[in-house]
């Protein structure tokens, strides 16, 4: 179990002091955080590292999940999609079924007076605030990307956004039509989690040797759900340009999060679209639950990419970056919020495959470039998007709420 103390190496003794300041308040109150899995994505990750920090600093933070069967996760995953912009044929028997899973699990989850606040994460248990007696503030904090949502679905979701005290979202960009007070606070990465701390070089070695990776080319890696807004058919498209110039490798590798059955239609895609390079050994698939692994690969990896079409913020960018690696990513979303173009990585049109590709070339052809944009994408990442900084912001929301 980690403790807050031991972040203090990292980010200095006057974050740390003033946590604990802001805490002060907020002793023995109770919080939960509600969302829809414990394992796979950025937000179970970030819940990971958050609930047992803010134990630490003596508030009684719960984490539930959110249960479901797989047609209300299926649906979620429309849901989802369409808050980002796709179509969905939106139906009464869609509307029951995503109602009705959530009246279910209030029957069976208390949330009564226990709780001082409830922080309902994403779409998925959003209606959950119908079903119960309201007797303290509700926060739903949405993290994807809400800058143009299907029109029919957000209409439906605002029915309940209404009877909640605050909305949280990660983007300037994403309150345009939010019906409610709402606040700005980015994600972050806690940097002694498995997947961001420190390794040494025989447990490198044990990794790549026991997921069977070799390192005698640069490897270009794209960590990411297997989800068509991370694009990773067209990250084989933009490796295939590479290719002609540099005898590199590509790694796509992808946990497969319970929430998201669309996960393994579009892996079995990427495996039919790139089958000659995969057997060839030019591709690499992994689908491993392992955040050592993401570690590893993110750093022995000459070039992290993120080609995302949608992106609610882009943790996996904030990873690379913390790593001291430079990052070719997607100007979309939150990725804009952590990359400056040029600066301390490159931001290029989603569309744009041969921009994407050629600047992936110019890092790998020049080292030094390499060096001094991960060197500044380390910096950028400690003073902005460290675990440290998103418990603050919480504690701002909580006193704020609980005054």
């Amino acid at each position: 179990m980690k403790h807050l103390e031991d972040y203090r190496e990292i980010v200095g003794d006057n974050v740390i002091t003033e946590i604990y300041r802001k805490a002060r308040k907020l002793y023995g109150r109770h919080i939960v955080h509600i969302n829809s899995t414990f394992m796979g994505g950025g937000v179970a990750e970030m819940l990971l590292s958050i609930a047992p920090l803010m134990n630490y600093i003596g508030l009684n933070a719960d984490w539930v999940t959110f249960h479901g069967n797989q047609d209300f996760f299926t649906l979620t995953k429309k849901i989802h999609n369409a808050l980002q912009g796709d179509r969905i044929h939106w139906t009464k028997n869609k509307v029951n079924l995503y109602l009705n899973t959530n009246r279910n699990f209030s029957i069976y989850t208390h949330l009564g007076e226990n709780y001082d606040l409830v922080i309902i994460h994403d779409p998925q248990p959003l209606p959950l605030i119908r079903f119960y007696k309201k007797v303290q503030p509700w926060v739903w904090r949405c993290h994807v990307d809400l800058s143009h949502p299907n029109e029919t679905v957000w209409n439906f979701l605002k029915n309940f956004i209404l009877r909640y005290d605050l909305v949280i979202v990660s983007n300037e960009k994403y309150k345009n039509d939010i019906p409610i007070k709402y606040k700005i606070i980015h994600p972050a990465i806690d940097p002694l989690s498995l997947k961001n701390m420190e390794l040494d070089n025989e447990t490198i070695r044990k990794y790549t040797k026991k997921f069977r990776i070799p390192t005698d080319k640069p490897l270009i890696t794209q960590i990411s759900r297997f989800d068509k807004w991370k694009d990773p058919e067209g990250v084989i498209e933009v490796f295939k340009i590479v290719k002609e110039k540099v005898d590199a490798r590509l790694v796509l590798c992808g946990s497969m999060a319970t929430d998201d059955p669309e996960g393994y239609r579009i892996l079995e895609r990427v495996k039919r679209k790139a089958k000659r390079l995969i057997d060839k050994g030019d591709v690499i698939l992994l689908t491993y639950e392992n955040n050592v692994l993401v570690n590893v690969l993110q750093r022995i990896s000459s070039v992290i990419i993120q080609k995302s079409l949608k992106e609610g913020f882009g943790l996996t960018v904030t990873e690379a970056l913390w790593k001291g690696k430079p990052v070719v990513a997607s100007r979309v979303g939150g990725i804009t919020l952590q990359i400056e173009d040029g600066v301390n990585g490159f931001l290029v049109d989603p569309m744009d495959y041969e921009g994407t590709a050629q600047r992936i070339i110019e890092i790998l052809k020049n080292p030094e470039l390499a060096e001094e944009l991960g060197r500044k994408g380390k910096e950028t990442v400690r003073k902005k998007f460290l675990i440290t900084r998103l418990l603050s912001d919480y504690l701002d929301v909580f006193n704020e709420l609980l005054g």
